[in-house]
């Protein structure tokens, strides 16, 4: 399995640093909103993401309590034409609210750039999910953090999904 990105932001800073807790609190904060606006601003054509050299989608869920659509913005990863997103939540202890909406509903839409693709939502088990890692961790290497962090706070698993176009 080869990933069409080949990205390693660790060669640009290091993974300790990447990984922090205070660059993850000042990320999970300050990052996706930026990018979130500049994205709205250039209707997709510029992200900071993207600037940094790492893929962007926007992920286009139903609120499971609200109906409403929610908009997130994920780094992910593609093997033909699926899309792999991680419900890392910054190695928050809590799941991202995405993966619930997801769970709860698993049709959604995935922008990137311009193009809107309609997906269907499907949890990795543990065999699928050891497969693709590889290529989440060459995108993002803090991942393996992230999931150290989350076990030890919470024991919750970090899931990985494949968006699979409808």
């Amino acid at each position: 399995m080869r990933s069409t990105h080949r990205i390693r932001p660790a060669r640009v800073l290091p993974k300790r640093l990447l990984g922090s807790p205070l660059v993850t609190a000042v990320n999970k904060r300050v990052f996706p909103r930026v990018d979130m606006a500049l994205q709205r601003i250039t209707r997709g054509r510029l992200s900071l993401t993207r600037a940094v050299g790492m893929p962007l989608l926007l992920l286009e869920t139903v609120g499971r309590r609200t109906g409403q659509a929610r908009v997130t913005p994920l780094i992910y990863v593609t093997q033909g034409t699926d899309f792999f997103v991680v419900g890392s939540n910054w190695g928050q202890e809590r799941q991202p609210g995405w993966v619930l909406n997801l769970l709860a509903k698993p049709e959604a839409v995935v922008l990137v750039r311009d193009t809107r693709v309609p997906v269907r939502a499907r949890a990795l088990d543990e065999a699928e999910r050891a497969a693709v890692w590889p290529l989440l961790i060459e995108v993002w290497p803090v991942y393996d953090d992230y999931v150290e962090r989350v076990h030890a706070t919470s024991g919750r698993e970090i899931m990985v999904f494949r968006l699979e176009r409808s």
